[in-house]
């Protein structure tokens, strides 16, 4: 597995349309709530429920699209979701300069990123397995999970600086305006994607809002990662503001190092994403999802010592370096594997399920933290979040899939147009 060849043209419009979305969004990293705080000098309240029940209504306004994501052509609806992000995100500049942006705006600009955000990788993990070849797919997922971190370690620290030089707005203008170009990137590929087959009733029935949910549960492999990504994800995200008021409240760490040791972290996710395939290839896939899978649970305790000063700082980076380098290791084989084994039918619903669920996690896990910080205290609820962490490894799969599993999965799934402008076989 080489993870410097080419993919194809395809393939490369893809990847850098979502480059440029990502060092957007990593720029405008928080924007909203800085919006809130600075310009509509929001509570601590409002700032709390714009974070959460933002993404929260985000998702149940994405139920419904799963279906509607499955039983039409992809490229389609990654321009439109781009185009409803960059619309969205551009109101709040315009709103500020006559005068009008107000917090309801926000709530409802959070909405619809949120919603359209999981529409859009839906159709990008199906167009995704259309456009590489299966071989090809841990090297592809390698490479978005690579631009990720380098997006998360480069955007937020530049946003700070456009932030602190032109205002919170700025950064919206330019997360909008990655939208645009990311559109515009999907509209080039211009290949002849068909328009998927719908069997039976042409209506949406009930029982798809579920489908995606079913075939998770039901596929043994599935069931193990998806409950655990759930635990595992949910834990880490619950722990990022119980650290903050740790870090800037309790232990007096100035705003830049703060950031530091946030930024300097992601560097792992380089590392880790970079060598995803080679590790895959020499000790094999259910290894690592095993192996890595319980690295990646056992370093979140090590943030519950952190104490004030240059040592305390190098723990919380150290801490976070190691469970984002077993995150980038992990996350591109999980997604491999996620695509490997689902229907050519229900990715996009599967891939839907799956984003809900997780943003749901995540919701009730901080909600959870928060009041459990309130409770006692913000190290006591990360000690608790480390210690419940521990047990994930009790959830990843015991057994490798036999070589029949995997060849049942490839005999039901529907046969494969052939792809334009290449002579690979596409989903």
């Amino acid at each position: 597995m080489v993870a410097g060849r080419s993919l194809g043209r395809q393939f490369g419009w893809l990847w850098a349309s979502y480059a440029v979305s990502a060092y957007g969004s990593g720029l405008g990293f928080g924007a909203l709530p800085l919006i809130a705080v600075l310009v509509l000098h929001a509570s601590p309240v409002q700032v709390s429920v714009l974070s959460a029940v933002g993404p929260a209504v985000g998702a149940l306004i994405a139920l419904p699209l799963g279906p509607w994501v499955e039983f039409r052509r992809k490229r389609p609806v990654m321009i439109t979701m781009d185009l409803v992000r960059f619309a969205v995100m551009l109101s709040i500049p315009v709103a500020y300069a006559f005068g009008r942006l107000g917090f309801a705006q926000l709530m409802v600009v959070s909405a619809v990123v949120a919603a359209a955000k999981i529409a859009f990788n839906a159709a990008g993990g199906a167009y995704l397995k259309a456009v590489v070849r299966p071989e090809d797919l841990l090297v592809a997922n390698a490479r978005f999970e690579s631009t990720t971190w380098s997006s998360i370690a480069i955007g937020p620290p530049l946003g700070g600086a456009v932030v602190g030089l032109f205002g919170p707005v700025t950064t919206v203008v330019v997360d909008a305006l990655s939208y645009l170009l990311s559109a515009l990137g999907v509209t080039a590929i211009r290949d002849r994607e068909q328009h998927p087959q719908r069997t039976g009733k042409r209506q949406l029935r009930a029982g798809e809002l579920l489908d995606g949910w079913r075939h998770l549960l039901a596929h043994p492999g599935l069931r193990a990662l998806y409950l655990n990504q759930l635990l595992v994800s949910g834990l880490i995200m619950a722990t990022e503001p119980l650290l903050a008021v740790l870090l800037l409240g309790q232990l007096g760490f100035p705003p830049w190092q703060y950031g530091l040791a946030f930024a300097v972290p992601c560097v792992g996710g380089l590392i880790g994403s970079h060598l995803a395939g080679r590790v895959v290839a020499r000790y094999g896939r259910h290894r690592i999802l095993r192996t890595v899978g319980t690295l990646r649970a056992v370093w979140l305790i090590g943030l519950a010592f952190v104490q004030p000063g240059v040592a305390g700082l190098a723990t919380v980076i150290a801490v976070e370096l190691a469970i984002i380098l077993s995150m980038s290791l992990y996350n591109p084989v999980l997604a491999t594997y996620r695509l490997e084994h689902t229907p050519e039918d229900r990715i996009a619903r599967t891939l839907t399920a799956w984003s809900i669920s997780s943003s749901a996690a995540i919701a009730i896990l901080s909600a959870l933290g928060g009041l459990l910080a309130d409770a006692t205290s913000p190290r006591t609820a990360i000690t608790i979040a480390g210690l419940l962490i521990l047990a994930s490894p009790l959830l990843l799969p015991r057994r490798q899939d036999s070589p029949l599993t995997s060849e049942l999965a490839v005999a039901t799934a529907p046969a494969r147009p052939q792809a334009a402008g290449g002579s690979r076989q596409a989903e």
